[in-house]
């Protein structure tokens, strides 16, 4: 840095003096502009016309000191008035405040652009992610993250998901900020925001009815996700795993295993995909074997709200409703999971896919017959 003469605050020229008459002076809050002209021991003078000098000193010196080191007389400087006229007569500056309104003024315009930006991370806790930008920390929830890096932990236990997260800590990850509050610096990141026009752009290469052999990145109650391609992954939905009824995604399939799909959609950067469609369909040849009225032998594979699922075949199943008994205990004890029955069919859609069966005829035949 190089000391010079202090100015003195009224040394505005005659014009500039008629200037500043006209001209409204800057106000607490402001940032203004101006060249450095003095830098003493503890002080920096701003040259600020036409409104006079300013001053940086005490409490607002020592903490931009950082700032202030890297100075020279003649650079210019944006600094925030925090008094329009100290008893001195000169505008009284801080170069930190002016800093952070400058840091918070792009935080507003990276929102607005959505401008995506490669941050490490820096820590790790049970919730999400801390990172920072610019000197302002900032936060990424664990439900922002993007799918190939969220944390699938089968029982939500809070400590796996922790050690989950933590081996993300010190890698680079592409985020976007989509919150900011200035009263306690922090900032809320998304790399699920950030990574949602790359798969956008990744899906559009993809078309209905494609094969793909893919990786399974992970398991969950509704259905296994699978890599399609580089930063892009696609989601088997239970329902699409197996003609044959799917009752746990995980017993299935684990990460890592190498898996045929179909895409069945894209939409808005999303994949479906399905599994089953790569299968024979067991209806198909089920409508050419059965009819309403034939006498069937099913096993009991499922129960639900409106009654129990009884495969008659391998992926065909049928619905014995819950009024055909007393209650629901009632069905249970007569129906148990795992064995086989007689039923008749009372309804058969093969192209539907739609199969009802009944006990009650079976008992009304065998009444009969004694």
């Amino acid at each position: 840095m190089t000391e010079t003469t202090v100015p003195a605050p009224e040394s505005l020229s005659p014009m500039g003096l008629l200037a500043g008459k006209s001209v409204a002076r800057p106000k607490i809050g402001d940032l203004v502009e101006g060249k450095v002209i003095a830098i003493d021991k503890a002080s920096i003078f701003v040259d600020l016309p036409p409104f006079g000098t300013g001053t940086i000193y005490g409490r607002e010196y020592i903490i931009a000191r950082d700032i202030i080191r890297k100075i020279h007389v003649g650079d210019a400087v944006t600094a925030k008035v925090v008094m329009a006229e100290n008893e001195d007569g000169y505008v009284e500056l801080s170069l930190k405040e002016a800093k952070q309104a400058m840091i918070w003024g792009e935080v507003e315009q990276v929102i607005k652009d959505k401008k995506a930006l490669e941050l490490p991370v820096q820590d790790a806790n049970k919730g999400g992610l801390i990172l920072s930008w610019q000197g302002l920390q900032g936060f990424l929830p664990a439900s922002q993250l993007a799918p190939e890096h969220y944390p699938r932990v089968a029982d939500g236990s809070k400590e796996r998901i922790l050690e989950e997260l933590k081996k993300l800590v010190g890698k680079p990850l592409t985020v976007t900020i989509i919150g900011a509050t200035a009263e306690d610096g922090r900032l809320i990141f998304s790399e699920k925001a950030a990574a949602r026009a790359d798969r956008a752009e990744a899906a559009k290469a993809l078309s209905v009815g494609d094969v793909i052999e893919g990786e399974v990145t992970g398991a969950v109650d509704f259905g296994v996700f699978v890599r399609v391609a580089e930063g892009l992954e696609g989601l088997v939905h239970i329902s699409e795993m197996d003609w044959a009824l799917v009752d746990d995604p995980r017993k299935r399939f684990k990460p890592a295993d190498k898996v045929r799909v179909k895409v069945i959609e894209v939409k808005d950067g999303k994949v479906s995909l399905s599994i089953k469609a790569l299968k024979p369909n067991p209806w198909v040849e089920a409508g050419n074997k059965y009819k309403k009225g034939d006498l069937v032998k099913g096993v009991v594979i499922k129960y639900n709200r409106h009654g129990a699922l009884a495969a008659i075949e391998e992926g065909v199943a049928g619905l014995v409703h819950i009024s055909e008994f007393e209650n629901e205990q009632g069905l249970r004890e007569k129906l148990e999971l795992g064995r086989a029955y007689d039923f008749r069919i009372t309804l058969f859609d093969a192209k539907e896919q739609r199969m009802t069966l009944s006990t009650k005829q079976e008992k009304k035949e065998a009444e009969a017959k004694e």
